[in-house]
């Protein structure tokens, strides 16, 4: 395993995080039992995972505590997550704590190491830095978590205005974004400032359904191209991307889009999801093999680099992009 430093916390973290959350929920998304997702964390840990990222809406923080019972505290990085709002109403401050405390007592443990404010849309941005914010810190300084973070709703805020905002504070230390080959904005909007004020960057949108659904990057990429987006003889390919695959390339598109963003300066956690211990240690090989030839990174870039809110869809979403 690769180690990094996330931002200015000072953890030392796995370039690759496990996702409790997502389509898999560790399994638990795709009818794994018990016993079978606690075998998922604890293959991560013999692969050499130690940052696992779970939240309050995902239905798995009493899990992964089940799973990091007997692994000593000091080996693994814990990140989750409460909403500071409710659909489009604000939440209470207190409540936020509340939820806190709830995620702590169903993880089994007396702190995290980074607590976010969960899928922070424009709209709620203000009450959660002027109201929730100030009430958070207070938990810190008891010892409740170590460092606070900001995740975006990709979805709904494509151009990353929230972000865009975020950056400018200094209480936010940690930020989930969402990157991939088609969604590129943060390269521009996010990177270079959380470069320079030591942001820790967790990355939550290399893979999802864009690359790993059969037919859905041709899909999206023919939609592209009847909006005059990216050249129209890419949508005429069966593999739009097929240029990456190649011997020194890379060996899948799914293998190419966690190379990208593992590579991507800023990027310093790449999260993936899985349920099998076997797609466990294939997403770890690919975040861990040598950066994509740098031509074809270029090319990414220069096809899709104008691109905003591509393949942001949830699982099992219809839309094209």
């Amino acid at each position: 395993m690769d180690f990094t430093t996330l931002g200015r916390t000072g953890l030392k973290v796995s370039v690759a995080g496990l996702g409790c959350g997502g389509f898999s929920r560790i399994g638990q998304g795709t009818g794994k039992t018990e016993a079978e997702s606690i075998a998922v964390v604890r293959a991560a840990i013999d692969e050499g995972v130690n940052f696992f990222d779970t939240a309050e809406e995902y239905k798995t923080e009493e899990l992964l505590g089940k799973a990091l019972r007997g692994v000593p505290r000091e080996q693994v990085v814990i990140s989750t997550k409460g909403f500071s709002r409710v659909g489009k109403e604000p939440r209470d401050p207190q409540e936020v704590v509340r939820s806190l405390d709830a995620s702590l007592e169903r993880l089994g443990l007396d702190y995290v190491d980074v607590y976010h404010l969960h899928g922070v849309p424009p709209w709620n941005y203000d009450h959660a830095l002027k109201n929730v914010v100030p009430v958070l810190l207070k938990e810190r300084d008891k010892g409740k978590f170590g460092h606070l973070g900001i995740t975006e709703v990709p979805p709904v805020d494509p151009a990353q205005g929230m972000l865009m905002r975020a950056v400018q504070a200094d209480c936010w230390e940690v930020m989930m974004i969402a990157y991939h080959m088609l969604h590129q904005g943060c390269r521009t909007n996010v990177f270079p400032t959380t470069q320079a004020k030591g942001i820790g960057i967790l990355n939550m949108f290399a893979v999802r359904v864009l690359f790993s659904q059969p037919g859905r990057l041709r899909e999206v990429v023919k939609a592209l191209a009847a909006r005059g987006e990216v050249p129209t003889e890419l949508a005429e390919q069966e593999n739009p991307l097929d240029f990456l695959i190649h011997e020194g390339g890379a060996h899948s598109i799914i293998d190419a889009a966690y190379r990208f963003c593992r590579h991507e300066a800023g990027t310093d956690v790449v999260l993936f999801g899985t349920g099998s211990p076997d797609h466990l240690k294939s997403n770890i090989a690919s975040i861990l093999s040598p950066p994509l030839p740098g031509e074809e990174v270029a090319r990414l870039h220069t096809l899709f680099g104008a691109l905003s809110g591509v393949g942001l869809d949830r699982p099992g979403s219809s839309a094209p992009v």
